[in-house]
């Protein structure tokens, strides 16, 4: 055990209250509960940790670090450096500095390239989780920890009402978020600042406080500044609710929806008619998975196209969210809109590419080099079927084939996975390791909102 375990173990054995709103402590008890609503975990867990260097990271990454030795696992600490201050630098340097003397591992991650100009700490944030995400995922780690705490929540569910948010956004942020690379926990959600602030006394460890947290050009610094925060009480009471409308969602979507491996959706025009108030959020979920979105479209325009969903079958297809729905057969067919798929993007053999926010890409090792991934087109699709004619007659639709990814190589399709053909004159055994797997940025139902 380091000099700096002794101290923490020595403050964690200290008797003392667990009012959560008092002002001692956390201990290694008041830790495992904590972490404990954030299970499962494998034996000898591995975790990330988010640590920016300020108090409230700086507790969770200590505290973290002994919960995980006691499991028999570890703890790798991660310093997002932003490059928006000339002193981010020297910062990460001193984060790194402090864990390695309590014997944590520690690295850097840097934000490179430009910057907005406006909307910076919402870009700075984005730009972090990917940056953390992308390190697990590298690392094999399954848990990311984020030192987000109840007063950031009370602030958070603040601005959201300060900018007219839905009835989601003032259920606060969740406990446990799945992604495609590690699940995201935030076990201090519960625990208020001041109590991680007597955390690091207790141990002497110091913490950096970051000089944009006091500019008042942010709303979060404003509100933070005039004392107004959203009441717990509130907040529990929206989460709660969020969960009982995210189970209900996840039902009408199981029972209506099928989601087909080449990327598209056939739904039941029921949903439309019978989920009432959650439709609008069944059409939102449903185009967000199959366009490959980062965000939901606007809601204007997902009311708009559900009006003329609940009122009936729609006499043509319509379009939204980077999605074409059109009428087939009783059921409306889903598929991303051919037009606005992404660019190619090169392939390097050995190596995996996510494409158009809905393909993962992986290619073996031994293919030549040039290749790209991108959708198959009508081109693409003509010299398909002129090389495997009974191509015509498969089964994925006709409104389905122009967005399916391929493997190309200067103007030549090599490989379309999903539809199981490769050029035989290119070396068919070569391209059959070839692996393009659905995994969409957002799933149609995941894990759902857990309340702190």
């Amino acid at each position: 055990m380091s000099g700096g375990d002794a101290e923490l173990a020595r403050a964690a054995a200290t008797p003392h209250p667990t009012a959560p709103d008092d002002d001692t402590p956390l201990d290694d008890a008041d830790f495992a509960a904590l972490m404990a609503r954030c299970a499962p975990f494998e034996r000898r867990p591995r975790i990330a940790v988010g640590v920016s260097g300020g108090r409230d990271s700086m507790a969770l990454a200590l505290l973290a670090a002994r919960w995980a030795r006691a499991q028999g696992g570890s703890v790798l600490a991660l310093t997002v450096d932003h490059g928006l201050r000339a002193d981010s630098g020297a910062e990460a340097a001193q984060v790194g500095r402090w864990l390695a003397g309590r014997g944590i591992a520690h690295g850097v991650l840097r934000w490179d390239g430009a910057k907005p100009a406006t909307g910076i700490q919402e870009a700075a944030a984005r730009a972090r989780r990917a940056l953390l995400l992308q390190r697990c995922r590298a690392e094999g780690v399954f848990h990311l920890l984020l030192a987000h705490q109840r007063d950031d929540q009370a602030e958070t569910v603040a601005m959201r009402a300060a900018r007219a948010s839905g009835a989601d956004g003032l259920a606060g942020m969740a406990l446990v978020v799945e992604t495609a690379h590690a699940r995201i926990l935030r076990p201090l959600l519960p625990v208020p600042r001041r109590r991680l602030a007597a955390t690091l006394r207790a141990v002497g460890q110091g913490w950096i406080d970051d000089p944009s947290n006091a500019n008042p050009a942010f709303l979060r610094t404003r509100l933070r500044q005039a004392g107004t925060a959203a009441d717990a009480g509130d907040i529990e009471r929206a989460g709660r609710a969020r969960v009982e409308r995210e189970a209900e969602l996840a039902g009408l979507l199981a029972h209506h929806v099928a989601i087909h491996p080449e990327g598209w959706a056939r739904v039941d025009p029921a949903l439309f008619a019978t989920a009432g108030e959650l439709g609008p959020a069944a059409l939102a979920r449903i185009v967000t998975t199959i366009g490959g979105g980062a965000y939901a479209p606007r809601g204007e325009r997902v009311a708009r196209l559900h009006a003329v969903l609940a009122a009936g079958m729609p006499g043509h297809a319509r379009t939204l969210g980077g999605c074409i729905l059109a009428p087939r057969r009783g059921a409306i067919l889903v598929a991303r809109e051919a037009g606005t798929v992404a660019p190619a993007v090169a392939a390097v053999p050995g190596s995996e590419v996510f494409w158009d926010g809905r393909f993962v890409v992986a290619l073996p090792a031994g293919l030549p080099a040039g290749l790209r991934v991108g959708a198959l087109g009508a081109a693409g699709w003509r010299q398909v079927v002129s090389h495997c004619k009974a191509l015509r007659s498969c089964a994925v639709p006709p409104l389905v084939r122009g967005s399916l990814p391929a493997l190309w190589h200067l103007d030549d399709v090599l490989a379309v996975p999903h539809l199981f053909y490769r050029r035989q004159d290119q070396g068919a055994d070569s391209f059959s390791a070839v692996f393009m797997r659905f995994r969409p940025r957002h799933a149609l139902a995941d894990a759902g909102f857990l309340v702190a």
